[in-house]
């Protein structure tokens, strides 16, 4: 295909005289100006969806509807009347104007409640209109018989929900939101929790409510058509849009709460333990019921979602392509992963220990927590008062002083709902010690029902377990054998999984699809993604050898076409915190790019400027991916003056944390500033150059 050169930002993040509080549809019009001047051919944005008051872009409130905040208000064909005739609207807006200016990160809660407020009043005004039209019952019909503003809105806003059927619960359930002061619909009373969709559609019917709704619905339709005129300018200048479609949902969606089949509210998805994240991550979002979302018409909620955003898009970002092929799942109530397993997985029958020499004893020690009375009485010095506390949550081993979990003891939350002690320092660690224990095994036991045959997966740090290390050298490498067979079963049913899922995705769009395929490299993922025509993701900084001496980084030449490559991610740190604060591994990036011919005039050790960030931008741009598409900041690097006082200002959004601070990034300057920087376009126009010709 066609070689690209582009941009991903945050949309929050553009920065324009019309949109200087937050960016917003519109601004995708100058900044496409902008990035034609520069040579950019793609834009890529992060999500887009709504939200609620999450600000994260990645946990949805919705699969389908947008975001209200990135809706400009003055754009709105009902801007100047309501202004000139609303004085509540007027005088709204013009206190929005001057609290809201531009600031270098915007305040997610304040600005989306005072935007949501600004469209609340501006469709009051609205229904005004619309109620004294059908009050008077005049026609209004011009000579041409062409329909009055309330016809037509009425008209387009039926024809919008006809077109999608999504909106319906999604005004629903929005309007229960604004009803119970935006709680979890968890917590909701029994019939509005429970509601089955042809209650939600009777609720929808109902005329009482018919203003609410229809508000998220208006909502929408405006933020469509706004959307939807920004892409099209794109499309105008050849500039390819890319979204990102997150591949999980809060469970706090309109999705889970309507569509509940299609969920696995037991589960949460997240991911293993590894050096960073020695617990593994819980995300904390429910995982999928994929046979029902096959039942259901080949993934039709799936292939809808693919659907909608090829409204906008011309790429797509398949967010944790992973997933398609196994989900990293947890039970609810457990508040880490590390005793989470995949989804689907392969498993060990009892009677393959059983082969091995493994008697039940064996397979008991494996596959149960062992807790010595003493790890308790070290807490309490109090033998007694240690087994008072293990007899409220454990089975002891004959006699001895050791005991086991009750079966009913299965998550974190259920010892930490517990009281043990009046002394809360005492309490807590009696609980951390306990809930530390109780992942202390190597085996997970998950037969379905006591009378069949028992089934068995290695917990991911199997090896970390006392009962593992107890076992005698021969006895671990026959269990070893089983695992390793366990793998290659493992590897068919993930291929068949995300073949069958993602070429039913994909083939419902003409969209590029492109991979986010980072983290646990699968065997059988490069094969999927070539097969179907997906293109893998590679981030520079660790597209490395890992497993040579060295690491040494893959050399640009065999970077592969079907691929996108990047400097950095929303999630990593940017390039400047990357050269600042990764020395051995600027090393190595230099060896590398000199090792092929690409000279980079500097020192590891120089501190970071812009004629450094043009020197890595240059260099990685000789790979041979097919689109290459880096972060706005890692270009604006290439000016000094945009560099903020502190670097790690710069960054999106820092993992594991959850702060004000991520997801709020700006722009350090505004698009038509940035328009006149000749300088800065030129070096820009160099990069595109290099990689495009």
């Amino acid at each position: 295909m066609k070689r690209r050169t582009g941009v991903v930002v945050p949309l929050a993040a553009l920065y324009t005289k019309e949109c200087a509080a937050v960016g917003d549809f519109m601004a995708l019009k100058p900044f496409a100006d902008y990035c034609e001047k520069c040579g950019f051919s793609v834009i890529q944005l992060l999500p887009v969806n709504d939200t609620g008051t999450h600000s994260s872009p990645y946990s949805g409130l919705s699969a389908f509807a947008l975001h209200p905040l990135y809706i400009r208000i003055e754009a709105l064909p009902e801007f100047a009347d309501a202004k000139k005739h609303s004085r509540n609207f007027a005088s709204a807006y013009k206190s929005y104007k001057e609290e809201f200016k531009y600031n270098l990160r915007f305040d997610y809660t304040k600005l989306s409640e005072a935007k949501n407020q600004l469209l609340h009043l501006m469709y009051s005004y609205i229904e005004k209109r619309l109620a004294a039209k059908a009050k008077s019952k005049a026609k209004e019909v011009s000579a041409s018989g062409a329909l009055s503003f309330e016809e037509e809105l009425t008209s387009k806003m039926e024809e919008f929900v006809a077109k999608n059927d999504w909106v319906i619960p999604y005004a629903v359930f929005k309007n229960l939101k604004d009803d119970h002061m935006q709680d979890s619909w968890k917590n909701w009373e029994d019939h509005l929790k429970n509601m089955s969709r042809d209650k939600i559609l009777l609720r929808w019917k109902n005329k009482a409510l018919k203003s609410s709704h229809n508000f998220f619905v208006w909502c929408q339709m405006r933020a469509h058509e706004q959307f939807k005129e920004a892409a099209e300018y794109l499309r105008s200048k050849d500039i390819m849009l890319k979204g990102d479609i997150p591949i999980l949902m809060n469970e706090d969606s309109a999705d889970c709460w309507s569509w509940p089949e299609y969920f696995n509210q037991e589960w949460r998805a997240g991911s293993p333990p590894d050096g960073e994240n020695p617990m593994g991550q819980n995300w904390g979002f429910p995982t999928y019921n994929w046979e029902k979302l096959k039942a259901d018409n080949n993934y039709e909620w799936w292939r809808k979602r693919v659907a909608a955003a090829s409204e906008y898009y011309s790429a797509f970002r398949i967010d944790h392509i992973l997933g398609f092929f196994r989900i990293w799942a947890v039970q609810t109530g457990e508040n880490t992963a590390f005793l989470g397993h995949t989804i689907p997985h392969a498993s060990i029958h009892r009677q393959k220990l059983v082969e091995i020499g493994f008697d039940k004893g064996r397979i008991h020690w494996l596959c149960q927590s062992h807790i010595p009375t003493s790890l308790i009485e070290d807490i309490t010095w109090n033998h007694d008062e240690a087994v008072a506390c293990l007899e409220k949550v454990c089975l002891r081993v004959g006699t001895e002083e050791l005991w086991n979990f009750k079966d009913e003891i299965q998550t974190d939350r259920q010892i930490y709902d517990i009281h043990f002690f009046d002394d809360e320092r005492k309490d807590k660690a009696v609980k951390e010690a306990l809930i530390q224990k109780k992942r202390d095994k190597a085996l997970i036991d998950i037969s379905k029902a006591p009378e069949k045959e028992e089934v068995f997966i290695p917990v991911y740090s199997y090896k970390d377990s006392t009962a593992w290390k107890s076992l005698s050298w021969e006895e671990q490498q026959k269990f070893e054998g089983i695992l390793t067979n366990l793998k290659d079963e493992e590897n068919v049913i993930w291929k068949q999984e995300a073949e069958d899922k993602l070429k039913a995705i994909t083939k419902e769009t003409s969209m590029l699809p492109c991979a986010e395929d980072l983290g646990v490299n699968l065997a059988v993922m490069p094969q999927v993604l070539q097969e179907l025509g997906i293109f893998s993701l590679k981030v520079i900084r660790w597209n490395r050898n890992w497993g040579q001496e060295g690491q040494p980084y893959v050399k640009f030449t065999d970077y592969p076409e079907l691929s996108v490559a990047t400097t950095s991610v929303h999630d990593s740190p940017t390039l400047r915190q990357w050269w600042q604060y990764e020395k051995d591994s600027v090393r190595t990036f230099i060896r590398m790019a000199e090792s092929e011919g690409i000279k980079i005039d500097c020192n590891a050790d120089d501190a970071f400027s812009g004629k450094i960030a043009e020197l890595c931008l240059k260099a990685t741009s000789a790979c041979k991916s097919a689109l290459f598409i880096n972060p706005l900041q890692d270009y604006l690097f290439m000016e000094d003056k945009y560099f903020l006082e502190n670097p790690d200002d710069e960054r999106i959004n820092v993992p594991g944390s959850v702060n004000n601070f991520n997801w709020t990034y700006r722009l350090p300057v505004s698009i038509e500033d940035l328009s006149k920087d000749t300088d800065l376009i030129q070096k820009i126009q160099g990069i595109c150059n290099s990689h495009d010709n």
